[in-house]
């Protein structure tokens, strides 16, 4: 139980670590520095003013400084003249020229954030939302006729939404289409900024909804999310993963990482979860299948969605395991071994779509805001994991990660052996699983004495050419070869022995 302990102080996260760090009581998110997205969007606008203000001070500091250089030119000229004179277009007035632009920008620039939603529910909205919509139809490719099927379908579906709410619904549909246009001619812009359109929008729409509701927030966050769906359906392609944008280098090198860390056990991370239990296992496999589908998904309410069904599955699981409910610093070790095993496609992508673009609202409160927090912890402690988080030696986490050894093989017999013996498993697949493992024991060991069997062959034949070298050698030197002098002799010669040449060959006659 003390090992135990000690490997959940590496992955124990504190819930006040969830919250906004300003102490607003919403939940943070690391891509906001651990501001909630209010906190975040007031601190973004404190900078941004304080910047707008700082130029406007440098701007006039700069037209200050060049109407004293011209005033004190054009004086010197009408010193050095007898006559008055009109003076001459001098280049320091010329230069006036860029500053008055410069301010002309800033106060383009203050009163662009003024929206068509401002006119929401004006009598003068009823004509200028058609003409933009009508002069911006032809480049905007997400209202163009080549819509996909499941665009037309959201566009319907929010068409006949609409139609319950009457008046007001036909205003919230041309402010929709005319802000779309909108955002699909701003191609160039950061995702920040892309962001900061989306949610203006938001909270501009939100704000007048609450007025004309009379202060139903139900009813409000019923048209937002319908709202939500509409537009993120039609902007997806464009501000999903933008290439001004690292979010595909990131979701590549978490994939890399959640591949290197495969050998990761459930012991490791202290998950409670036996996945032995045919339901624990069950809900594992739609826990992950959740956390996959989230990808597939358009709108980010529809993604938070996927993330609130895998957490649902992964606290039933705990709970049938420990047979109690369960807690939240079991279900944070279980979340990132869920995200270990699913290695979710464009995980990064997907988080930074949710925090960019879901409606604020649910992603400071309730169980969904919950639930994408502990996911983006998971991440983020994915990417720091280490020996120390999972109580191993900085020697082992290396061998680990480069595949050198593995948790469950002795690297010093060579033998795939569980450090538990593990019980008779009842899910078919774990008893397929242990049964391919006791394979793989019997393989290892018929492969060693196969590799002896051949080392020793392989001996053998290097020392019989020696062998058989040093026998032949013994033999010559015990019976030596002894070569005798011979004389031949012609068959012709006079002095060749008769008695040694064979006898004549003899006619003989058979009687008829």
């Amino acid at each position: 139980m003390s090992q135990r302990t000690e490997r959940r102080g590496g992955i124990h996260v504190d819930q006040s670590d969830l919250l906004c760090k300003k102490g607003c009581g919403y939940y943070g998110n690391a891509a906001w520095q651990g501001l909630c997205s209010k906190c975040w969007r007031e601190e973004y606008q404190r900078v941004r003013q304080k910047q707008i203000q700082d130029d406007w001070a440098l701007a006039e500091k700069l037209q200050r400084e060049e109407e004293a250089a011209y005033a004190s030119s054009q004086g010197a000229q009408t010193q050095s003249n007898s006559q008055t004179t009109v003076p001459p277009p001098h280049q320091g007035h010329a230069s006036l020229g860029p500053f008055s632009k410069f301010e002309e920008k800033k106060t383009n620039e203050k009163t662009r954030k003024v929206t068509t939603v401002k006119k929401f529910f004006s009598p003068s909205s009823r004509t200028a939302p058609k003409k933009e919509t009508q002069e911006g139809k032809a480049p905007s490719p997400s209202i163009s006729r080549h819509a996909s099927f499941d665009t037309d379908q959201v566009s319907k579906d929010f068409v006949d939404f609409l139609k319950n709410l009457q008046k007001p619904g036909r205003e919230i549909h041309k402010q929709c289409r005319a802000f779309i246009v909108n955002m699909s001619s701003k191609k160039d812009l950061s995702a920040e900024e892309l962001s900061e359109c989306v949610q203006d929008f938001y909270q501009n729409l939100a704000d007048r909804l609450l007025t004309h509701f009379k202060g139903s927030s139900e009813s409000v966050e019923q048209v937002m999310d319908q709202v939500e769906k509409y537009i993120m359906t039609r902007l997806y392609k464009s501000v999903f993963c933008p290439e001004t944008t690292d979010d595909e280098k990131k979701d590549l090198a978490t994939q890399n990482r959640i591949r290197a860390l495969h050998w990761v056990t459930i012991q490791m991370l202290c998950v409670s979860m036996d996945e032995e239990i045919p339901e624990v296992s069950e809900n594992v496999v739609k826990a992950i299948t959740d956390v996959i589908e989230m990808d597939s998904k358009r709108v980010p309410r529809d993604k938070l969605g996927c993330i609130t069904r895998c957490s649902k599955h992964i606290f039933s699981a705990i709970r049938i395991t420990k047979n109690e409910p369960a807690s939240a610093d079991d279900f944070l070790p279980a979340l990132i071994y869920i995200v270990l095993k699913a290695n979710p496609p464009r995980l990064q992508s997907n988080i930074q779509y949710i925090t960019r673009f879901c409606n604020p609202s649910r992603l400071m409160t309730g169980e969904d805001g919950y639930y994408f927090t502990n996911l983006c912890c998971a991440a983020a402690f994915i990417e720091k994991l280490d020996a120390q988080s999972l109580n191993l030696s900085t020697e082992e986490f290396e061998r680990y990660m480069s595949g050198q050894a593995s948790p469950r093989c002795n690297s010093s017999e060579g033998d795939w052996t569980q450090a538990d013996p593990a019980p008779k498993a009842t899910n078919p697949v774990l008893a397929q699983l242990n049964q391919n493992l006791e394979a793989l024991s019997g393989l290892s060991s018929r492969q060693d004495a196969l590799m002896e069997a051949a080392q020793s062959l392989q001996a053998d034949l290097l020392s019989w050419p020696n062998s058989v070298q040093r026998e032949v050698h013994d033999i010559l030197k015990k019976y030596p070869l002894e070569v005798l002098p011979r004389t031949v002799s012609a068959i012709d010669a006079n002095n060749v022995d008769s008695d040694n040449l064979p006898p004549p060959l003899t006619p003989q006659v058979f009687a008829g």
